[in-house]
């Protein structure tokens, strides 16, 4: 994710049946709120494209839809992986100590004893929860969970954890 005018909010995975809908993975919570976006900005690494939802629902639990122009399943095959974004001018103010993962990206990490691990470099979503991923001189993966974030400062660019260095 580079453009900062866009926040992520999901991404694209398999394609569902042969009539181009795609299942939906979300970041938001709860994961239906991605389909009040009607609007999405899908693609990566810069090359953006605006689709309108059609249709949209649920199979086994999981988020399932239909894009305009995307009527079969080649189509939707190409949209496999691919981020699920919107303007952040279209997302609600945060509340304290809820932040958006963009804001995140690239803040360092240190634990409670002053510790750097390194950047935050990405997230990855787990059926449990998410991890951020952060590294330095080695890679760590943290849960990002409120347990284990104590401090977020924004403008200073740090994340204070309650995270153990492991061995040194």
């Amino acid at each position: 994710m580079s453009d900062p005018a866009l926040i992520q909010i999901g991404s694209i995975g398999a394609p569902f049946g042969v009539r181009g809908w795609v299942k939906l993975r979300s970041f938001t919570e709860p994961a239906g709120r991605l389909l009040e976006h009607r609007r999405l900005h899908v693609g990566a690494k810069g090359a953006w494209r605006v689709y309108r939802v059609e249709e949209s629902g649920r199979s086994g639990g999981q988020l399932t839809a239909r894009f305009e122009g995307i009527r079969d399943r080649d189509q939707a095959i190409g949209l496999r992986g691919a981020e699920i974004c919107v303007l952040r001018a279209e997302l609600p103010a945060r509340a304290e100590n809820d932040y958006y993962r963009a804001d995140l990206m690239g803040c360092e990490v240190v634990n409670l004893s002053e510790v750097s691990f390194g950047t935050v470099q990405h997230f990855i979503e787990t059926p449990a929860h998410a991890f951020m991923v952060v590294r330095g001189d080695k890679e760590y993966w943290i849960p990002a969970l409120p347990r284990y974030l104590r401090r977020v400062d924004l403008k200073l660019r740090r994340i204070v954890v309650d995270w153990d260095s492991g061995p040194t």
